[in-house]
């Protein structure tokens, strides 16, 4: 399967805003889970949401629910990360593969990308 390559991290304060992107071209002839994770250091890589290529399925973890919203195009699929918090902090990564729909947001990809660093200020 493909690469993935995220774009779109950077350094804000608490309450702004990052839209992320994913380069996930090779994934959006048939239908791939993509899913959003990230892992601050000292801390095991944790969901954020998920989606299927091709599709309006989404998914999202109890801490991403009603701050980020994930969405796609035919290219990318992207995480808007809305009033963002310091426990925000973390390297976010895509992955992608062939999943169920209900396993899309567990870590067990094989392709994933080298991530891109958000950092949340007080």
């Amino acid at each position: 399967q493909g690469r993935l390559v995220e774009s779109g991290g950077g350094s804000v304060q608490a309450g702004g805003s990052l839209r992320l992107s994913c380069l996930a071209s090779e994934y959006m002839s048939t239908t791939n889970c993509i899913g959003w994770f990230r892992q601050a250091p000292g801390q095991e890589r944790e969901g954020v949401a998920a989606t299927r290529t091709g599709t309006t399925d989404t998914l999202y973890t109890d801490s991403a629910l009603g701050r980020f919203t994930i969405s796609q195009d035919n290219v990318n699929v992207y995480l808007q990360m809305n009033n963002l918090k310091p426990d925000d902090t973390a390297m976010y990564y895509c992955a992608g593969g062939k999943r169920t729909w209900r396993s899309c947001l567990s870590s067990e990809y094989n392709v994933w990308g080298r991530g891109t660093q958000v950092t949340v200020s007080s």
